[in-house]
This record gives C-alpha cells, sequence and structure tokens, in this order.
C-alpha cells in the first residue's frame, strides 16, 4: 500500500508568482517550498513511524499467536500421551478384573462338580439302602 503525499519537490517554480498583484521574490517562494517540504517530511516521518508501530504490532501478534499454537499442540500432545496412558491401565484393570473372575467362576464350577459329584453319590447309596430293605 502506497501512501499519497503531496510532493511540492515535483513542482514547477516561476521566478515570481503573481498573486492579487503581488509578487514574490525567488527566496520568499524557496523559503515556501522549503516550509512546505518540511511539514510534509514531517508528517511523512509520523506516518512512517506509525506504520513501524503497526507493523510491530503484527510481528508481536503473530509471534503470539505462534507461541500459543505451540503451546497448545505441546499440550494436545501431552494430554494424548496421558490420556492414552490412562486408557491402557484402565484396559489393564478391567482384563484383571474379569480373569480374576474367570477364576473365581471356575474355582466354583469346580467346587459344583465336586458337591454333585458327592451328591450323586449320597443319592447312589440312599437308593441302594432302600433297595435293599
Amino acid at each position: 500500500m502506497e501512501l499519497a503525499v503531496a510532493d511540492v519537490t515535483n513542482k514547477r517554480l516561476k521566478p515570481s508568482v503573481e498573486d492579487n498583484g503581488t509578487t514574490q521574490t525567488d527566496s520568499e517562494v524557496a523559503k515556501t517550498v522549503e516550509e512546505e517540504t518540511a511539514v510534509a517530511t514531517l508528517a511523512s516521518e509520523q506516518v512512517e513511524l506509525e506504520i513501524a508501530n503497526i507493523l510491530d504490532k503484527i510481528n508481536r501478534f503473530t509471534n503470539l499467536v505462534s507461541e500459543l499454537l505451540e503451546s497448545g499442540k505441546s499440550m494436545l500432545k501431552e494430554l494424548s500421551n496421558e490420556f492414552e496412558e490412562r486408557i491402557i491401565v484402565i484396559h489393564k484393570e478391567q482384563m484383571e478384573k474379569w480373569q480374576e473372575e474367570i477364576k473365581e467362576l471356575r474355582l466354583l464350577d469346580t467346587s459344583n462338580e465336586e458337591a454333585d459329584g458327592l451328591l450323586l453319590n449320597a443319592k447312589y447309596l440312599l437308593q441302594n439302602i432302600w433297595g435293599e430293605s
């Protein structure tokens, strides 16, 4: 974006300028041109300073955004790793719990089979006793 600043140095100067019947000498015209140039240069420098300040703000904001993105990525990666580790621990704990339940069910089944065998033997004995009498 280019700034439109009045460039008074490109104007063609006449040795004398008539204005309502008065004439200016070359030195007066030169002095007027120098004053206008000084004002334009001062304004131009101020604009350049403002532009430099805005560009500095843009750079700082861009750096801040970059830092936030990196920080966010890092935080999300750590969170993802922690999440993964926690899910693995939960899975492991659940597997151990279910394996313990399977072990208890097998022990219960074995005990039930033994009890069933004893009951069948007792039934057989009772049938034999009742059958002999």
